[in-house]
């Protein structure tokens, strides 16, 4: 596995707060993740958030940097299973699922790299590129990956669509196989 970039630093407090914002977050969704909402989970008023937390946009950025790195982590195990491909695959979809309203976070809108730590992003997508070897393959393998779960997620595939059926027919497909290879 390749280092693991270190993440932006935050004192005890903010690391405190970032984790309640993690948990509104994925309870209530994006909309609900305001200074004034975590201010009143964590019974204090919301300027008193202001000393260790700057902004909203700081906030998020720790929050996107958690996304980048547990994916990252996960990913980047997942590619010492025996089939690699397909378990790379798996984890990425299993992980966003998990947390949805985290990876929406994360892989949706504007990503504020300049707010994140150097070599993060890159590095939490890089089995895609160790899957492929080929920075255009890897980011057309991201992005059907990022589009499979980010429609699942937002219940956009027919009812009764079988999504195990139609991720191993875009698994075979990346490896070159017919529909029906193990994903």
């Amino acid at each position: 596995m390749s280092e693991h970039p270190q993440r932006t630093p935050l004192t005890a407090r903010a690391a405190r707060i970032v984790v309640e914002a993690r948990g509104l977050l994925e309870e209530e969704g994006r909309d609900a993740l305001t200074l004034r909402a975590l201010a009143a989970r964590l019974g204090i008023r919301a300027p008193s958030l202001y000393k260790h937390i700057p902004d909203k946009a700081a906030l998020e950025a720790a929050l996107i940097e958690q996304g980048l790195a547990e994916m990252g982590e996960a990913l980047h195990a997942a590619l010492q299973e025996p089939d690699p491909f397909g378990a790379v695959l798996r984890t990425y979809r299993a992980h966003a699922l998990t947390t949805p309203n985290l990876y929406r976070l994360a892989t949706t809108g504007p990503l504020p790299r300049e707010r994140l730590a150097p070599g993060l992003e890159d590095w939490s997508g890089k089995p895609f590129f160790l899957l492929t070897g080929d920075p255009e393959q890897a980011q057309a393998l991201w992005a059907f990956a990022h589009g499979m779960v980010i429609l699942e997620i937002d219940g956009r595939f027919p009812a009764g669509s079988d999504l195990d059926r139609t991720w191993e027919t875009g698994s075979a497909a990346f490896r070159g196989g017919g529909a029906g290879a193990d994903m």
